[in-house]
């Protein structure tokens, strides 16, 4: 029987979670939206074009919560976009409740399942998603390190004339501007990339890369990143369906690690199984830790505006 993955939301980044979630057969697809017959129009596009793309997993839309039951997996997406000159916190109050609402449906309707949270302020809401479900903390995490982290490897790649996939990356911190890039922990084919690059131009990399949603958002004048969010989100949820134990960059519940507790922060975890199976902690210098912790340091303040 194949894994049921329910993904929240038919926007732009959903309807791509769920067109590569398809193609990657790593189960079948159910969409909900609140607006009728568009997660069914997507869902009827998306099953037209298996034949072609070579998957034969279900692909179905719905505008009713009760069908995600039973679901093994699910990806959150819904939410108000950003709008330029909007930062993810603007978006805290309008997606707090639709995250909410999502939440409490996961719990009565899938409450087996894992949870990625992809919608804005990802670790506020990624929170609020922990909260509400009372899931154990394994079960829940968001999606931003390894978004935040392939747009530092394709900065990267671009600068060097590269093949992306040569270079490995990590950006710690919250999904937002205060994010920590680690060009310490960044190399291209195993060699650091201090070794290629030189401190200034690393430094307005990292800069690129902390303001890289930003950029898209003015570029696109209206919505948000969708196509490296949604294969950042397939990419953590492959990693659970099929336990690959990949060491990925995502926002997990931190129990003490590098100083910080009770909130959910960018950081390096072994994804697997069970799901987040282990976070790691890397030895930072003063200012890495500094600026992680500082990072973590806002976003609680900002949690307290949704009443935790």
């Amino acid at each position: 029987m194949n894994k049921k993955i329910a993904v929240i939301g038919a926007g732009n980044v959903g309807a791509s979670v769920a067109q590569y979630m398809a193609e990657a057969n790593l189960g079948d697809v159910v969409m909900i939206d609140i607006i009728e017959g568009f997660p069914q129009g997507k869902a009827l596009d998306l099953t037209q074009a298996g034949p072609i793309r070579g998957y034969s997993c279900t692909v179905t839309g719905s505008n009713h919560y009760k069908d995600i039951k039973g679901s093994d997996l699910v990806v959150m997406t819904a939410g108000m976009p950003r709008k330029p000159g909007m930062s993810r916190e603007d978006l805290l109050n309008m997606n707090a409740d639709i995250v909410g609402t999502a939440a409490k449906n996961i719990k009565k309707y899938a409450p087996k399942a894992f949870v990625i949270v992809v919608s804005n302020p990802l670790d506020i809401m990624t929170y609020h998603m922990f909260k509400v479900t009372g899931f154990p903390m394994n079960r829940v995490c968001g999606q931003a390190g390894v978004l935040d982290s392939t747009r530092f490897r394709a900065f990267v790649a671009m600068e060097l004339g590269v093949s992306m996939t040569e270079v490995h990356a990590m950006v710690l911190g919250g999904h937002g501007d205060t994010m920590v890039p680690m060009p310490r922990y960044t190399t291209v084919g195993g060699i650091p990339i201090k070794e290629l690059i030189d401190d200034k131009r690393i430094k307005e990399i990292s800069e690129r890369t902390r303001f890289g949603g930003g950029e898209i958002v003015k570029l696109l004048k209206k919505g948000s990143a969708y196509y490296a969010p949604a294969a950042a989100s397939v990419q953590m949820a492959r990693a659970i369906l099929c336990d690959e134990k990949r060491v990925l960059p995502c926002s997990a519940y931190l129990t003490g690690q590098y100083g910080i507790k009770d909130i959910f922060i960018g950081v390096p975890a072994v994804l697997g199984g069970t799901g987040v199976e282990k976070v790691l902690e890397l030895k930072l210098g003063k200012k890495e830790l500094k600026d992680l912790q500082a990072s973590a340091k806002k976003y609680k303040g900002v949690l307290k505006e949704i009443g935790y």
